[in-house]
């Protein structure tokens, strides 16, 4: 379905700086307060991706707020929440996993918001259970976990949903990476919050059993994997396919041309989607700036430039995608799974260990 996918480079550049033009434009902070144009938001982050700096700098020329980034993996950020404490400068907590991100409010480190303009922009599902104080995190986009798989060897009607994946027709076939990893960690524990946990054994049982490798690599090596015939159906985010298809490198090409992309479970609970998500930290000094970046996040410039800069979904429906690869993928024209997120991620503990009666490294 990718042969005749466009070549994206120019287009998505072109898009990217329509968004940050629309960004200073139609920001509604353009006229900001005199007290802001002082003020410095301390912003802990994993996301690495380059484009964001761009959106960064809108907000700053929006409001006169100057962001002051720290870099770290989701691990080395919550670490560095704990040691620090009460003493710690972080005034937003930008993470890139539901279950992370709520492991971390379990620990606290989060601070509870109100915030009429989040709660009206970002579906429930992809946010924390509100509480009488509040809600403590909001997905700001999403990417879905789909299925790449080799047409030559699997029928697309054998992997259209992921509990066809433990099906024994697939032995030999399937390649994932670290069952612990949190981008699986969140899907399995979204399955088996809907089969239960004796159905959900047996369907991880099911997909050791029917491994074509040990899990080893990220998500790009699936692909990767199935293209080259070592393996004939794989999991991975939706975004590192579409970075293939958007590419210009004649490899990347040839691979995209030899796989093709399922999104499960459209005739039933849909496809389970997962978040990059933000929240303001437990001991901000300046409250009111980070409830004024999160809510930056929710507008449809910066929602529409996450889609265009790092291939992800928007979080707030009805956000229009400018990203041809995403276009080629369908768009956002798929049925999208609804259990909350807060909910899944209170089951990782039993998950992880079920893995380990499975056998899933």
């Amino acid at each position: 379905m990718h042969n005749r996918s466009p070549r994206p480079t120019s287009p998505v550049r072109r898009a990217l700086n329509r968004t940050l033009l629309a960004l200073c434009l139609t920001s509604p902070w353009v006229a900001a307060p005199a007290a802001a144009q002082n003020q410095t938001l301390n912003l802990y982050s994993a996301r690495h991706y380059p484009g964001d700096e761009a959106l960064y700098d809108a907000f700053t020329r929006a409001t006169g707020i100057t962001i002051r980034r720290v870099d770290s993996d989701d691990a080395g950020i919550v670490a560095r929440l704990r040691a620090e404490g009460a003493a710690s400068p972080a005034d937003v907590v930008l993470l890139v996993d539901a279950a992370r991100m709520a492991a971390a409010d379990a620990q606290g480190l989060f601070l509870p918001i109100r915030s009429a303009k989040l709660e009206a922009a970002i579906p429930a599902h992809l946010r924390a259970a509100a509480t009488p104080q509040g809600t403590t995190w909001f997905g700001f986009s999403t990417r879905a976990r789909v299925i790449v798989y080799d047409p030559l060897r699997v029928k697309a009607e054998d992997v259209a949903t992921y509990e066809q994946l433990s099906h024994p027709k697939l032995k030999g076939l399937l390649c994932t990476r670290s069952g612990s990893h949190p981008y699986n960690l969140s899907l399995f524990a979204t399955v088996i919050e809907r089969l239960g946990d004796e159905k959900g054994q047996a369907w991880l049982n099911g997909l050791v059993a029917n491994m074509a490798r040990p899990p080893q690599g990220g998500d790009t090596d699936q692909i990767r994997a199935v293209a080259s015939g070592e393996c004939g159906v794989a999991l991975t985010n939706s975004y590192y396919l579409a970075r293939l298809i958007n590419s210009d490198k004649p490899e990347d090409r040839r691979v995209v041309e030899r796989v093709r992309v399922m999104f499960p479970n459209q005739a039933s609970t849909g496809t389970h989607v997962n978040i990059a998500g933000a929240a303001v930290a437990r001991h901000s000094k300046n409250v009111d700036a980070a409830v004024r970046f999160l809510e930056f996040l929710a507008t449809p410039e910066a929602q529409q430039y996450f889609a265009n800069s790092n291939n992800e979904y928007p979080a707030v429906p009805g956000v229009k995608l400018d990203n041809p690869a995403l276009r080629s993928m369908g768009g956002t024209d798929f049925k999208a799974e609804t259990i909350p997120l807060s909910t899944v991620a209170k089951n990782l503990t039993k998950v992880q260990q079920m893995l380990d009666r499975a056998g899933f490294r």
